[in-house]
């Protein structure tokens, strides 16, 4: 199953006093929009961490393309770019009105008690969905 991409509607306090979306607030999109990708694949982060796992990000990259303003709603496409065992790479695609507003990269380690851990013996079946979306 292909998740949904993720809306974010842009709130008055994530504009600059230009009343362009702060450049900051994309990452924060890009958050909610792997949780709820994540989510649909039935293995949020929530139950990922009731298990023990946590998934911390490891590096961000954002090519930012057009602005967007208060009240545009953003959609987010959440796809995996590249996975290992030990990582994941989330590619985002933002557009709003038709148009590329940013284009990024996430990447996540899975730690268990601080140490790394692989996702595909920790979650099986949740490497093989990820996998299968690359």
């Amino acid at each position: 199953m292909e998740p949904k991409p993720y809306r974010h509607e842009v709130k008055y306090y994530e504009c600059d006093r230009m009343g362009i979306t702060h450049h900051s607030n994309y990452i924060r999109f890009m958050e909610e929009a792997r949780v709820d990708w994540m989510d649909q694949l039935g293995y949020g982060f929530d139950r990922m961490e009731a298990e023990g796992v946590v998934s911390p990000v490891v590096s961000v990259d954002c090519r930012y393309r057009h602005s967007t303003t208060f009240k545009d709603v953003i959609e987010i496409a959440v796809r995996v770019a590249e996975t290992t065992p030990l990582k994941i790479i989330f590619a985002y695609t933002m557009t709003c009105r038709g148009r590329t507003v940013c284009s990024a990269t996430s990447t996540h380690c899975f730690l268990e008690n601080g140490r790394p851990v692989s996702l595909e013996k920790r979650f099986p079946e949740l490497y093989k969905q990820v996998s299968m979306l690359k």
